[in-house]
């Protein structure tokens, strides 16, 4: 089915202007960045808005501070965020801000008119406030008195407020839910806003305030603040032109309802559940989908200014480049769990795939396209056996990239463009065009090589392009090509025979060293300089008694073949949070999924970097239950004497499911 020119619409949650977003926070952004070039690269007709949430009593109290006025305090911080999301190269086509006119006047007739039909009542609230949040909790909701959100103190408060009937229209969003399986995701985020939310029952909700001034008035009760969900949910609505009135747009009649909402897992609750409802209220259809990215991790946890563990999207540029950090977070993001962040590993990544796996693979190409036939690619034709195996790689990655981006999994997308580069390399030592230069004989094939290299960099150039697009303009430059239509990247020939190509390859990712960032950094944070980081050890064990080991009772073989061993690929790993000791894994066995469990959470600090890995493990155990959770199979894992203990791996071409005899 075509989707030329079918409207697209495409939203971030706005970014609250309380200070400059971290590279968590920018992560997002670049997330909905490459997935609405891929839309437009498909043919869709994109609308993509983001943008900036303004009041509130965190930003009145930070103004204060300031010395300044609320607007003055917005207007430097939104610019502040504005100028990030522009540095990293993203392509929307709105950025709105809550206290543009349009939205204010929208957000007003949404407040009245929601009144009007008795959605909407005054009363008084009691409960406890968390300031940062913005959020009202009942003593029963706090987390060791706290903000079950954020952890931060909550503030007793009590003021007159207006309530919005949630309860009105939870049954209707149940349904909803439940009949549009696609609609929340992943799936246990909607299995968590159903069963922790909506099933127990909805408490109205506050949706004005008294207790402060910043904040769009209520124009029948100026006294009254429209608070913050109510104002900055409707963001997606007025930033198209929907009116409160009818008199919607063209513009809005065009692009809603939205096709995808992109939030935080943090704010879904409010994306999932309150939006929607407001939604049902005004009479407007919802969203289509909804989906709660996990967060972008330091390595000791949550990024915060308070822990002094924030990375910077600006900062992180500097150093190794903006399509480098938009490689990173798009690529180390896993689709439900959070990803982990650092140094380190960007160094890593950037050395290994971005330096040696595409750029070296482009500069060879065209280095040896110079040096054996003058730098004009021509197919010669002269084909051979091993081209096959190129092509079907080549020319199947399209539609993997389709089925990856339809689901969402973005970092899934990358790994299959870069397996594609991969396989080039593979091919250039497999066909040594170094030889085939040294014999005239074989200039055809020389020649044939070398374009079957150039063709499948442009289809991999090109499916790369909405995730680094300066990168993917680099290497069209230098290969003296245009982009070509993305419905004919499944086909072979998109590199014009006959094209000479550049004489001086650009090196497009310098290889880094870890002291030299080190450096880079001390540069970055003179008040602070950058320590050498400290390998994790794992915590004293007791060492390993091989003498005794090798004391062990004998068996005989027969009792030895009764254990079952397979081969199985961990899909998801987190830490049981109730336990020193414990791990949870999700493990694929062939075409089954089990629940493992595995004591040991102190050598895996990190367990999401499992994920992945291909395990040994040990499967007609019977169940068992350890820490309320049920164990499917056992893990094997090695220690030795000093008491170091990793997981048995194996080889990544043996599949899961695969027995171990």
């Amino acid at each position: 089915m075509s989707v030329k020119g079918k409207p697209y619409y495409i939203t971030t949650a706005i970014a609250y202007a309380s200070g400059k977003p971290h590279i968590g926070n920018t992560y997002e952004i670049v997330l909905a960045d490459a997935i609405a070039r891929f839309k437009r690269q498909q043919g869709y007709d994109v609308r993509f808005q983001t943008g900036t949430d303004e009041h509130g009593q965190k930003i009145e109290n930070k103004a204060k501070e300031a010395g300044i006025t609320p607007k003055e305090y917005v207007d430097r911080t939104a610019s502040e965020i504005k100028r990030i999301w522009d540095l990293m190269n993203t392509s929307y086509d709105r950025f709105i801000r809550t206290t543009d006119e349009d939205h204010e006047k929208q957000v007003q007739k949404i407040f009245k008119k929601l009144y009007d039909q008795g959605d909407i009542y005054k009363g008084a609230y009691e409960g406890m406030y968390c300031t940062p949040c913005e959020s009202f909790w009942t003593k029963a909701q706090l987390v060791d008195g706290k903000c079950p959100d954020c952890g931060r103190p909550v503030q007793l408060a009590h003021e007159e407020a207006y309530f919005f009937k949630m309860s009105k229209y939870a049954d209707r969003l149940i349904e909803h839910i439940e009949t549009h399986p696609e609609f929340i995701q992943p799936v246990q985020r909607k299995n968590e806003m159903m069963n922790n939310f909506l099933k127990p029952g909805l408490q109205d909700l506050c949706v004005s305030r008294t207790s402060f001034k910043w904040g769009i008035p209520v124009d029948f009760d100026p006294k009254h603040v429209v608070y913050v969900w109510l104002d900055a949910l409707a963001n997606y609505a007025t930033g198209v032109g929907y009116d409160a009135d009818g008199n919607h747009t063209e513009m809005y009649k065009k692009y809603w309802p939205a096709d995808l909402h992109l939030i935080g897992k943090d704010i879904i609750r409010f994306h999932t559940i309150y939006w929607p409802i407001f939604l049902m209220a005004m009479g407007e259809p919802l969203p289509k989908q909804i989906f709660g990215h996990p967060w972008l991790l330091q390595e000791d946890g949550k990024m915060s200014k308070s822990k002094g563990n924030v990375l910077y999207a600006d900062d992180l540029s500097k150093i190794f480049g903006v399509d480098a950090v938009r490689y990173f977070v798009l690529h180390e993001m896993p689709f439900e769990t959070d990803g982990v962040i650092s140094w380190d590993l960007m160094v890593e990544r950037f050395n290994s795939d971005l330096a040696n796996t595409l750029g070296n693979l482009v500069k060879r190409t065209i280095s040896m396209s110079n040096q054996y036939i003058g730098g004009v690619i021509e197919n010669k034709g002269v084909s051979e056996k091993v081209d096959d195996d190129l092509h079907n790689t080549v020319l199947g990655t399209r539609d993997q990239i389709v089925k990856d981006m339809e689901g969402l999994r973005v970092a899934d997308a990358l790994t299959h463009i870069f397996n594609l580069f991969k396989r080039c390399n593979k091919y250039i030592d497999e066909t040594e065009p170094w030889i085939l230069g040294k014999d005239e004989e074989k200039k055809d094939r020389l020649s044939t090589v070398l374009y079957n290299l150039a063709d499948s960099i442009v289809i991999g150039t090109a499916l790369l392009s909405p995730f680094l697009p300066e990168t993917a303009e680099k290497i069209l430059k230098q290969l003296n090509t245009a982009l070509p239509e993305f419905d004919d990247l499944h086909t072979a020939g998109r590199f014009v025979s006959g094209t000479k190509v550049t004489e001086d390859p650009e090196t497009l990712f310098q290889r880094v060293k870890n002291e030299d960032i080190a450096k880079e950094i001390e540069k970055l944070y003179p008040a602070k300089k950058a320590e050498k980081k400290q390998e994790k050890k794992a915590p004293e064990a007791p060492a390993f008694d091989f003498d005794k080991a090798q004391n062990k009772e004998n068996i005989v073989f027969d009792d030895f073949l009764k254990n079952e061993f397979r081969v199985g690929e961990i899909i998801e790993a987190e830490a049981v949070e109730k336990s020193e000791k414990l791990l949870k894994f999700k493990v694929r066995i062939g075409s089954e999924e089990r629940q493992i469990l595995s004591g040991i959470k102190k050598y895996y600090p990190e367990p999401e970097k499992l994920i992945g890995k291909k395990v040994m493990a040990i499967t007609n155990l019977p169940p068992r239950k350890m820490a309320g959770f049920e164990s499917q199979g056992m893990l094997l894992c090695a220690e030795d004497k000093e008491g170091n203990l990793a997981l048995m791996t194996t080889d990544d071409k043996i599949g899961a499911g695969a027995e171990i005899s």
